[in-house]
């Protein structure tokens, strides 16, 4: 692997500022200081330093990102801002985010490069939890909580029973294991009423953080990656 793209995924810094520690004379490899970015390293066998400190390469590296509205689910977009762009960092060719959230909604969106957990978390057959806090136009009664916690049949899509919990007359935590494309904006509509606010609290075993502003993100814990079925 080149030097400068290992320390950018040991979270040293984006590309750019690695390449000017190295150009500063502030990293080694096997005790001998080296100046040029582009050399290739072993980085499982060979040691790298910055100011005499070891510095560990991650193979998976897992982030949550508490997603802001306007931006897309995506690594790339010619129209739109990423998701990717919320990070001040690099964070390599291949993370991306796993599943999706619609542009306008907010929330909990996991950030990987583990294609195998992608795969059993998005995979239908796992049966993996969704949990949204959804705002209402109208006010929730009976009728709409029996009609989402019944399958929904549409001309072109369906939809399975979701868990219902009724927060207030306008609110509630819905709980799916699918995500088709605006599936809660359609079954709220199909029971009369529109989301006005929507946000991703929950995603398997991972919870959103509180602490986290729109746009902004950490890494998992260790206890975090184990309960999603990561690799630590």
């Amino acid at each position: 692997m080149r030097l400068d793209k290992y320390l950018a995924k040991a979270n040293l810094g984006s590309r750019k500022q690695v390449k000017e520690l190295i150009r500063k004379k502030k990293i080694q490899v096997n005790g001998v200081i080296v100046q040029k970015d582009d050399i290739k390293i072993d980085e499982y066998h060979d040691e790298i330093r910055f100011n005499d400190e070891v510095i560990v390469y991650q193979q998976y590296v897992y982030y949550m990102l508490n997603k802001p509205q306007g931006v897309v689910s995506a690594t790339y977009d010619e129209n739109c801002k990423t998701v990717m762009e919320c990070f001040d960092e690099f964070l390599g060719d291949d993370v991306f985010p796993v599943g999706r959230l619609d542009k306008d909604t907010e929330g909990l969106l996991l950030v990987s490069n583990d294609g195998q957990l992608a795969h059993h978390l998005l995979s239908l057959k796992n049966h993996v939890d969704k949990t949204y806090y959804v705002l209402c136009k109208n006010k929730i009664d009976d009728g709409m909580v029996e009609g989402l916690q019944k399958q929904i049949v549409l001309q072109d899509a369906v939809f399975q029973p979701a868990k219902v919990e009724v927060l207030s007359d306008y609110e509630l935590h819905l709980t799916i294991q699918e995500g088709k494309f605006h599936q809660i904006k359609r079954m709220l509509h199909h029971v009369g009423n529109e989301v006005v606010y929507l946000k991703r609290i929950r995603f398997g075993s991972l919870v959103l953080d509180e602490n986290l502003q729109p746009g902004e993100y950490r890494m998992l814990s260790e206890d975090e990656i184990r309960k999603l079925g990561g690799k630590v």
